[in-house]
């Protein structure tokens, strides 16, 4: 057993094999310090990844997460550079209290010149990448590909949500439907997430019938709790889409269920206002419009009076909240458009990685070298 280890790397994003580098590190080690170093020029800060990879070991004992934000260029050719690198994570540590490290754990060559630099041993973990064949490298060329490796709590928060919303017959479920399938072939696990307060209503109308056989949609007894439920459900099917796929296409949120809560009992009921409190992020709000699309009665819907009303609760809502948000009108055709539009400027954005400006001049060493820092 070792007293105190470390762990160096960009964690760019963090994935398996860096919790894998880490539970081993900590199977070995009383300690471990689990340094995260993070360029400026980078699209995920330094604080991003401590916070998933403190959510992802949080119960591994005597690991410490720490970030760094390191500026500094890679050339492995220059001692002065590597001696620069050094230095900084030298005093990350010692700023955590950490002042002698006696084991590096990586699964890198440069993890015995790290370890020399510490007065350290060098112990290599997989470094065939048998175990985790997976690197911050093939993350940030093909998140889509990779998107299973990475830890579960980045996936949360790597993946562009779209929300859909709209009044009754305004062609949201219709338009998302068409999102879904358009962006299929980039994204092969994209899952549908429908509107769970529709199911919950067949099956609150068939538990109604076996005991009132007689009984029709006007004689439903809506209920806080029951919007409770629909909420809480919402963000669970929203949540386990994005642990699927890096692209989220919804159809309504736990947002929307606050206004249909509102819309039945008034504006004194908050059943669903929790499952609203603890709204996943998201990137962009899509309010089908209500002009211009006819109402379809399918013999659920009620609400064809109260479509301006509702539709420009969703505008208020959604600016009140500071929620980024299109109106999409027009044919069918024109609303995809605008909606492709977007959503590739979305995925473009959140899930994009940069690299610093140096990066593509850097003189490395040998290829094993090449990944160091990923």
């Amino acid at each position: 057993m070792f007293k105190q280890a470390m762990v160096i790397g960009k964690f760019y994003p963090p994935h398996a094999g860096h919790a894998h580098l880490v539970t081993t590190a900590a199977a070995q080690t009383g300690k471990v310090a689990v340094l995260v170093l993070g360029s400026r020029f980078e699209s995920i800060t330094v604080d991003e990844r401590v916070k998933w990879l403190t959510a992802e070991l949080h119960d591994v004992d005597g690991v410490e997460i720490m970030g760094m934000r390191n500026d500094c260029p890679e050339d492995y050719h220059s001692d002065e550079i590597w001696k620069a690198q050094t230095e900084l994570m030298r005093l990350a540590l010692k700023s955590h209290g950490v002042t002698k490290v006696d084991a590096v754990f990586t699964s890198e060559k440069y993890g015995a010149r790290l370890a020399e630099a510490f007065g350290a041993e060098s112990v290599l973990v997989d470094p065939s990448r048998t175990a985790y064949p997976i690197s911050g490298t093939q993350c940030r060329e093909d998140l889509a590909d990779a998107w299973p490796s990475i830890i579960a709590p980045a996936r949360q928060e790597l993946a562009t949500r779209i929300i859909l919303v709209g009044a009754e017959s305004t062609g949201t479920t219709t338009l998302a439907k068409a999102l879904t399938e358009h962006y299929r072939p980039r994204f092969p696990r994209i899952a549908d997430v429908p509107e769970y307060g529709r199911e919950y209503t067949y099956e609150k109308f068939n538990k109604l019938r076996c005991g009132t056989p007689g009984a029709g949609l006007e004689d439903m007894v809506w209920t806080p709790e029951d919007f409770s439920v629909i909420g809480a459900r919402q963000n669970q099917m929203e949540n386990a889409a994005a642990d699927a796929c890096p692209l989220v296409i919804a159809d309504t949120d736990a947002l929307a269920t606050t206004l249909w809560e509102r819309y039945y009992l008034g504006d004194g009921s908050y059943g669903s206002f929790h499952a609203a409190d603890v709204l996943p992020r998201r990137d962009l709000y899509l309010v089908t419009d209500h002009e211009g699309v006819a109402f379809e009665d399918d013999g659920w819907r009620e609400g064809e009076h109260r479509r301006a009303e509702m539709t420009e609760w969703f505008k208020e809502t959604l600016t009140g909240e500071g929620h980024s948000w299109v109106l999409v009108t027009g044919d069918r055709e024109r609303r995809l458009k605008t909606a492709i539009e977007m959503i590739d400027l979305m995925i473009a954005q959140r899930s994009g990685f940069t690299s610093p400006p140096w990066a593509t001049r850097t003189v490395v060493a040998n290829t094993a070298l090449e990944g160091a820092m990923a």
